[in-house]
């Protein structure tokens, strides 16, 4: 199969570009943010407390005109597509049908082919692939035996084994590329996973050499990449897989599928650091438990998990790497701990990890909950730490250091408890402690105003940037056909985005500022248009919006002939200045009488 056919079926099965326009005509984002955070009037706009992070004021703001939300506090903006993938954790594909199921229409296929048919599921279907290679070279490769040695003297059992298709990649170049890669189209989907990488002079090699091979699977069960075990000396000691367009390690996690499939229901689960962790817990009757892929816990991490179980425990060792880690972890945990959530913390004696701190004492002290730090304690002990509380100044220097943190935690019974704590500590009353509280917020959301608008007005500054902004806001302006006729032949930068613009517009005259950002959602372009959108527009009138246009349209006109005129005075005054040159050149000496 060539290459090119190999592209024709990976665009198959794609969401028509046009059904997504169409689409977002037929949703009024007010009724789908409304439907999880009540929204009021507000002018012209809607407003609510922001859902993306705390605070007692609103500053998430939703324009029915444009269809797009901005929240002043934190950035957050987007259309509603947007919305739905980052409050409720869809993705693009689910957004799209989730309004598409409230529009009561279905989603089409580009080719006719369904989702689960389209490019990535070919990258599934060739993981699962890889992961039964090396499954097999664990059971049958001549050196295999080294790999199973090591993992017996870990003490991971033959059924474990399976159980988590550890496997084997042996020792050379090109094992996999020879089994899995016999033609041009499978070494371009191995690369794509990247199970191979291309060598500078041409070619492929194997990125697995003589590891124990661990597959990771998402929630649904599906293999996404591998982390592999050198067996000698040699490093990294960990290999994962490079970021694919199946995988990404900033989301997924090691050994989540397992756990959720052995246990139906979970009410807590550990998280550790390595591949080995969750074996060793798995072998002693500890299932519950989850690695993150040689990256520090994200955002995302913990977000999935706290949608799985109310309950997060964090294992570190106890060195000060360790610490540093579990006090990030703690900071990533603070927005996301609504009533309900709880995180802990358990630090391993020093130079123990949780693989050989339960084979030295098994589960059952593991697992003893009396050595769990909660998080709000974590939070204390660690802030009161070099702070005297005897003095005026030592108090204030408290609720200096506790009150950013407070700031990120949730609305709710902990931040209510941590509040009274720390009156307690500093000797001020919870009302006073409060209003401080949100002093500072209200300080810091003002700051991040200022900064935003500033920024906003520095980027609008151009003429392009403006007429792009006003095209936003108002992409129904009139005589587009005539505005991108007076703009041929401009050359200015920026005009070709410009003209790519309205010729949207104009063949999709119902369009709004959604659709648009949408259609170039994923550009280059992505960015600076969610910034101009962000930006309020000054004009309400038709006629005003289309005066501005047309003004700006001919400062445009105006500046790119000016810039020909300066060019075609610049080329007379270099042909003078050579034309001079050579007339003094072959001008005869006159030598004096």
């Amino acid at each position: 199969m060539s290459a090119m056919i190999i592209l024709d079926v990976i665009m198959a099965g794609r969401i028509p570009q046009n059904f997504i326009d169409d689409l977002l005509t037929r949703t009024d984002i007010i009724d789908v943010i409304d439907s999880y955070v009540p929204l009021r009037k507000a002018g012209r706009n809607h407003q609510a407390l922001c859902p993306f992070h705390d605070e007692k004021t609103p500053s998430f703001t939703v324009s029915q005109e444009k269809q797009f939300y901005h929240c002043f506090g934190c950035s957050a903006n987007g259309t509603a597509i947007t919305f739905l993938m980052d409050y409720k954790g869809m993705d693009f594909v689910e957004a799209i049908e989730e309004l598409a199921s409230r529009a009561g229409v279905e989603v089409p296929r580009e080719g006719g082919i369904s989702h689960k048919d389209s490019g990535s599921a070919e990258l599934y279907e060739l993981m699962e692939m890889v992961v039964r290679y090396f499954c097999r070279q664990l059971r049958e490769h001549a050196e295999a035996h080294r790999a199973i040695d090591y993992l017996k003297g870990r003490g991971i059992s033959g059924e474990l084994a399976a159980e988590f298709e550890l496997g084997f990649a042996p020792l050379g170049w090109d094992n996999l590329l020879k089994d899995l890669g016999n033609s041009n189209a499978s070494q371009e989907r191995l690369a794509r996973t990247g199970m191979i990488l291309r060598k500078e002079t041409g070619g492929y090699y194997d990125r697995f050499r003589d590891r124990i091979i661990f597959p990771i699977r998402d929630q649904r069960g599906r293999a996404i990449g591998f982390g592999g075990r050198v067996l000698d000396e040699g490093t990294p000691k960990y290999l994962n897989s490079p970021e694919t367009p199946i995988f990404h390690k900033g989301r997924e996690l090691y050994g989540l599928y397992q756990a959720r499939r052995k246990l139906k229901d979970l009410d807590h689960l550990y998280i550790v650091e390595g591949y080995m962790d969750v074996l060793a817990l798995a072998q002693y009757g500890i299932q519950n438990a989850v690695a993150t892929l040689g990256t520090a816990v994200t955002p995302e991490h913990l977000d999935r998990l706290f949608k799985v179980c109310p309950q997060l425990i964090f294992c570190f060792d106890g060195d000060a790497a360790g610490q540093n880690a579990a006090w990030r972890a703690l900071e990533i945990s603070l927005p996301l701990l609504r009533d309900g959530r709880q995180s802990y913390f358990m630090f391993m004696p020093e130079g123990d990890d949780p693989d050989s701190y339960v084979r030295k004492y098994g589960s059952k002290q593991f697992e003893d909950t009396s050595g769990y730090v909660p998080l709000s304690d974590y939070l204390l002990n660690t802030l009161r730490q070099d702070t005297d509380q005897k003095t005026r100044e030592g108090r204030a220097l408290l609720v200096e250091k506790t009150i950013p943190y407070l700031s990120r935690l949730p609305a709710g019974a902990l931040r209510e408890l941590l509040l009274k704590d720390i009156a307690s500590y500093s000797e001020l009353s919870v009302k006073d402690l409060k209003q401080l509280l949100q002093d500072k917020q209200q300080t810091q959301q003002k700051q991040q105003r200022n900064i935003h608008r500033s920024a906003l007005k520095q980027g609008d500054s151009t003429l392009i940037g403006k007429a792009i902004r006003l095209l936003l806001h108002h992409p129904s302006i009139a005589e587009l056909d005539k505005t991108s006729a007076e703009l041929t032949n401009i050359n200015v930068p920026g005009i070709e985005f410009l003209q790519e613009l309205l010729a949207f517009i104009i063949s999709h005259p119902d369009t709004t500022c959604a659709g648009i950002l949408e259609h170039w959602r994923n550009s280059k372009f992505e960015r600076r248009l969610n910034e101009l959108a962000s930006m309020e527009s000054p004009l309400t009138e038709k006629h005003e919006i289309e005066a501005e246009l047309q003004g700006i349209i001919s400062k445009i006109k105006q500046t790119h002939q000016k810039k020909q005129r300066l060019a075609r005075s610049q080329t007379i005054s270099n042909l003078e200045e050579l034309r001079n040159l050579y007339t003094a050149d072959h001008t005869p000496d006159h030598k004096e009488q």
